[in-house]
């Protein structure tokens, strides 16, 4: 069935609205933090996948790093082992870092692999072990039992922060045709592996690939005011007042303060997208309104 006039006239709209976009964005490169929704459900897997091979193909340089926190604690479950959260993190022990790097490493980086290359993309998995890509150090926690009382430090095992990256293997990749997908796994100086939060490595592979923009998928619209509208277009000081004020709170102040570093670094801008959105990344990127919340 041929389109009506109507139809046609809406897709060739938008063909032309994006042409703007795409030569901006060429020769640009783009880190995607790839993590909520969009990873577990099946169509947003299978549109973000045929999304970045677009990209590619009209001359953008994308870079994916992504999470896996709930396919690591269906694995643990299903091998009967119990999983303990301070503050938010998952207590990893030696036992449970095998867990987690079999499944980042393993699992879920070879899924978004091969649905990438379904779409005749050619997408290389990257362990941030490979090449040195992610140096880590250990993260440590502190909490205070009493005013009066210093505070303490809390070890969880092997959970990390980024110390530094060494992004040669990614650049020969990304001069070529190949899509890097990293997951966010760190060596750290005792020869250990470390978890880290795929939130800090996406922002800090921006900073090192000196990025056109990070893009952070999650599973709400973007940044919020109190009255549940969404915010865009701020820089640092708009963003500072609105965690001074509480605006910003709960699970996405660090997200917000992971974009805020990228652009201070000199990424050009960082975006806070809904997942949930098919083709999210195309229309945040090649619209003039996007859909989520722009900081620059």
């Amino acid at each position: 069935m041929s389109l009506s006039f109507a139809e046609a006239d809406n897709i060739a709209q938008v063909l032309s609205e994006a042409l703007p976009y795409i030569q901006r964005f060429s020769g640009a490169t783009i880190v995607i933090k790839y993590g909520g929704n969009a990873m577990v459900d099946t169509g947003l897997q299978s549109s973000f996948a045929r999304d970045l091979v677009l990209l590619k193909t009209v001359g953008i340089n994308p870079v994916v790093v992504h999470g896996g926190g709930p396919q690591i604690g269906q694995l643990l479950k299903r091998l009967g082992k119990q999983t303990e959260f301070v503050q938010g993190m998952r207590v990893t022990d030696a036992d449970t870092m095998d867990v987690v790097e079999m499944v980042l490493g393993g699992l879920v980086n070879k899924q978004i692999v091969h649905l990438i290359n379904q779409h005749r993309g050619h997408a290389v998995g990257l362990s941030g072990k490979d090449g040195g890509l992610i140096h880590a150090r250990p993260l440590r926690l502190t909490q205070q039992e009493a005013k009066d009382q210093p505070s303490e430090i809390i070890d969880i095992g092997h959970v990390g922060e980024v110390d530094s990256i060494d992004a040669s293997v990614v650049n020969l990749l990304r001069k070529g045709d190949f899509i890097p997908v990293i997951a966010p796994i760190g060596v750290g100086q005792d020869g250990l592996s470390y978890n880290i939060n795929a939130d800090l490595v996406a922002g800090k592979v921006a900073e090192v690939l000196g990025a056109e923009s990070l893009i952070l998928l999650t599973n709400t619209q973007g940044l919020l005011d109190k009255q549940g509208k969404l915010l865009t277009g701020l820089n640092t000081r708009q963003v500072n007042d609105l965690i001074a004020d509480g605006t910003i709170q709960g699970g996405m102040l660090p997200k917000i303060r992971c974009a805020l570093s990228a652009v201070g670094a000199g990424v050009q801008s960082a975006r806070i997208i809904d997942g949930r959105i098919p083709h999210a990344v195309l229309i945040e990127l090649f619209t003039q309104q996007g859909i989520g919340t722009l900081l620059n």
